[in-house]
């Protein structure tokens, strides 16, 4: 309607309310229009903790748009399976994904960056790294846009477990032949030392380890890892993962849907991801003290790593690191942007975190080490 003629017709003072209701309306669906995206999780429904960050983000991105943007979440083999969620994003199949990036370790190992690589950092220096370093725009930028997406952190599980063994391993030389469980770059690493990697989703972990198809297993940690039963089936329980120090999930998201988002979507998006990371991790360091305990009263028998298996692990890691580095230009950038933030981030965790870590353990213990 031309705005001119409307106030000639219906006078200046009925005009600026008419005018006003006729404006304010179309602003209002062009900010907050209807819209519905599927989200794929890497994890089964029965994991509240990891599959349930999704759960979080989504119903924080709801209430920030009074339900006109919904996010529906599906648990791994749904609408796609855990390990095919980056394929479907890439492709639109689906909108996005909550997932681990390591998953997809094998199609190129930068994945890795967007989860955990071995020996890397702790669940606040990747924060440190992804937020205020530069690494998520560096991811953004130089990797996932060239997969046709973006990617936002959506949770941390913290630094993990080691895994559930059969028998007691104490030295290299024990290792060699083990059938594990293990994804992403932490099984290319420990194969340098003679393990034989296994990539299998979370939920058909326990039916390998009861079958015997393989000797060992890590997941995340003592609640999630409790609730799958992984106690039953392997008596030893290693520590630490150091192949997951502080284990990152992101929100995968197609770009093409990201670029058709208002802004306002967008940064709602940005919010309840970054919330969901909050919470994901305050659920682990609230849940995993008395899921460990109680693994512990029903037998569960605690190992630590040996200093030979840690020491060998870094060693090969760092070699790996160097080979892949050597023939993939992008993998060493963000290596080096991520590694470079280690150096300070651990000079300044042994200063501060640890001293004081370790003072409180020992007050905890009637003033013993």
């Amino acid at each position: 309607m031309d705005r001119r003629s409307f106030i000639k017709k219906a006078g200046v003072a009925g005009a600026g309310a008419a005018a006003a209701t006729t404006l304010a309306a179309p602003a209002i669906a062009q900010t907050m229009p209807k819209i519905t995206w599927r989200c794929s999780s890497g994890f089964p429904k029965a994991l509240d903790t990891i599959y349930g960050a999704a759960e979080v983000f989504a119903q924080a991105v709801s209430e920030a748009t009074d339900g006109n943007f919904e996010i529906q979440t599906y648990g791994a083999g749904e609408i796609v399976g855990a390990l095919e969620g980056a394929d479907a994003v890439r492709d639109a199949t689906i909108e996005m994904a909550h997932t681990a990036s390591y998953y997809f370790f094998g199609k190129d190992p930068t994945w890795a960056f967007g989860t955990g690589v071995p020996f890397g950092l702790n669940q606040r220096m990747t924060n440190g790294w992804l937020y205020e370093g530069g690494g998520l725009d560096l991811l953004n930028n130089d990797f996932y846009a060239d997969q046709n997406m973006i990617a936002f952190p959506a949770g941390n599980t913290g630094a993990q477990m080691g895994g559930w063994f059969r028998k007691e391993i104490n030295t290299v030389a024990d290792m060699q032949g083990l059938k594990m469980r293990i994804g992403g770059f932490g099984g290319r690493i420990i194969q340098e030392v003679g393990v034989v990697p296994q990539n299998i989703p979370g939920g058909d972990i326990y039916a390998a380890l009861e079958k015997g198809t393989i000797d060992a297993a890590e997941f995340v940690g003592p609640y999630d890892d409790s609730k799958l039963g992984f106690n039953k089936v392997a008596p030893y329980f290693y520590y630490p993962g150091w192949w997951e120090g502080g284990v990152t999930l992101m929100n995968l998201i197609n770009l093409d849907k990201w670029n058709e988002l208002p802004s306002n979507y967008k940064g709602v998006v940005k919010a309840a991801s970054a919330y969901a990371n909050s919470v994901m991790m305050a659920r682990y360091d609230t849940l995993n003290p008395p899921a460990l305990k109680k693994l512990v009263s029903e037998g569960t028998k605690l190992r630590p790593y040996s200093l030979e298996i840690l020491e060998a692990c870094f060693g090969a890691a760092n070699k790996v690191y160097a080979e892949i580095g050597a023939e993939n230009a992008t993998f060493k950038k963000i290596h080096d942007s991520y590694m470079g933030y280690r150096g300070d981030g651990y000079l300044w965790f042994q200063l501060a975190e640890y001293n004081m870590d370790t003072f409180m353990m020992i007050q905890q213990r009637g003033g013993k080490l």
